[in-house]
């Protein structure tokens, strides 16, 4: 099955808003083996929503479009449809319902305007919308299909998971072969000594796909087999996946979509550990990842930014003379200010990170991507030094990831210098 993603909105093409619909949708359907043979997107101008869509039916099966159903009067994509197909809108007693109890919830009167998000195309299959107003459309025509659904990323993607996706699946199956994927999260290493790490693809694999999708924060390896049983194909997985173990295991902090913080947070937990974190250059990130999991209030006891040097004598007792000697970012700060938010909070672990974020602080010796991240716990006290780029935000966000490994390979018992 081709298909094409159509994304619509003047914010997409002028860059005020990034396009995530777009990727997304098009991981997902990789998924169920749709071939995405082109994704675009077209402003809220109704003649050139219309001739998109032409385009875009004429030469596949399947066109997903995001945006454009809104209550507003630049939201055309509900008028487009009925154009493009010929047909009329009707009343659909479901979503208006669900329109005024999502308006109850919040205290609200529903508003002639909001009353007629529940008109839709009679030709559709309504998609019903429980976090939103605007309802999505399924359309079958002429053994094609036309999805579509609205432009707000958390809406849209309760509407794949639940309706979307289960529908292609069944028109896609393929019942002599059984596809089956795993996905399995690394940080720490770059794509390019991953894949070196790895070795001989084919004798790896042994028929079986093996996808590298690279972020700034790490590596996925998305693994896909198609055996004739379900048996098979997760026994090829589990076989696989134990031979990329062998090889980059260290680096393999979790499978599927669990977050590196959300891996912390059940190794503390099943630990019994608690965990405190003193940070200069992240200001306060670290322990907003932290905190991000529920519960962390079982293993989480407080979090120090300590931005300047004053702060880091006074509050984290680091010595003076060692800043002096060695400036504030530097291995034996690091070490002490995880040693003092330790101390000071009566936690098990402590954990510190100062480094020079950029684009300014750089000094001789000690370019702008320097990073020193300590751990100190009962038995060992000690610090890492990490080199990142120039852009600053980007700096944060990988000291952040950097310092949640440290974490988990700590209480792995995993080397960090490896």
């Amino acid at each position: 099955m081709n298909a094409h993603i159509i994304t619509i909105g003047d914010e997409i093409l002028i860059g005020q808003t990034l396009n995530t619909n777009a990727a997304y949708i098009g991981g997902r359907l990789a998924d169920c083996e749709v071939y995405v043979k082109k994704s675009s997107v077209v402003a809220d101008d109704e003649e050139e929503i219309l001739k998109e869509f032409k385009q875009c039916w004429e030469d596949n099966d399947l066109v997903i479009v995001t945006g454009g159903l809104g209550p507003t009067h630049d939201d055309v994509t509900r008028q487009c449809v009925v154009k493009f197909f010929n047909t009329e809108l009707v009343q659909n007693k479901e979503v208006l319902e669900d329109i005024k109890i999502m308006f109850g919830k919040r205290g609200r009167e529903v508003t002639k305007i909001n009353k007629e998000q529940a008109l839709v195309p009679k030709i559709a299959k309504v998609i019903r919308n429980s976090k939103g107003t605007a309802p999505g459309y399924w359309i079958e025509k002429g053994n094609k299909i036309f999805v579509a659904m609205p432009g707000v990323p958390f809406e849209m993607k309760e509407m794949m998971e639940d309706h979307v996706l289960p529908a292609l699946q069944k028109k896609v199956s393929n019942p002599e072969f059984i596809t089956m994927r795993k996905t399995l999260q690394t940080t720490g290493i770059p794509e390019s000594f991953l894949f070196e790490r790895l070795g001989n693809l084919d004798e790896l694999l042994e028929g079986a796909k093996l996808a590298f999708l690279p972020s700034q924060f790490g590596v996925k390896l998305r693994i896909t087999v198609r055996e004739k049983t379900e048996e098979e194909a997760k026994n090829k997985l589990t076989e696989i996946e134990q031979r990329i173990r062998g090889k980059a295991g260290r680096y393999i902090f979790s499978r599927e979509e669990e977050s590196l913080e959300e891996v912390v947070a059940r190794l503390l937990k099943e630990r019994g550990l608690t965990i405190s974190v003193a940070e200069s250059c992240t200001g306060g990130g670290l322990a907003n990842q932290l905190t991000n999991v529920s519960g962390s209030s079982a293993y989480f006891e407080r979090g120090i930014v300590s931005y300047s040097n004053a702060s880091k004598v006074e509050i984290l007792k680091v010595i003076e003379d060692t800043i002096l000697e060695h400036g504030a970012v530097s291995l034996e700060v690091a070490r002490q200010m995880a040693e003092g938010v330790k101390s000071i909070s009566g936690t098990d672990i402590g954990v510190s990170v100062t480094g020079i974020m950029g684009p300014t602080g750089a000094t001789t010796g000690k370019p702008v991507g320097l990073v020193y991240i300590g751990l100190c716990d009962d038995k060992v006290c000690t610090a890492k030094k990490f080199m990142f780029g120039d852009d600053r935000l980007l700096n944060k966000q990988r000291t952040i990831q950097a310092a949640l490994d440290m974490i988990r390979r700590h209480l792995l018992g995993i080397p960090f210098n490896e």
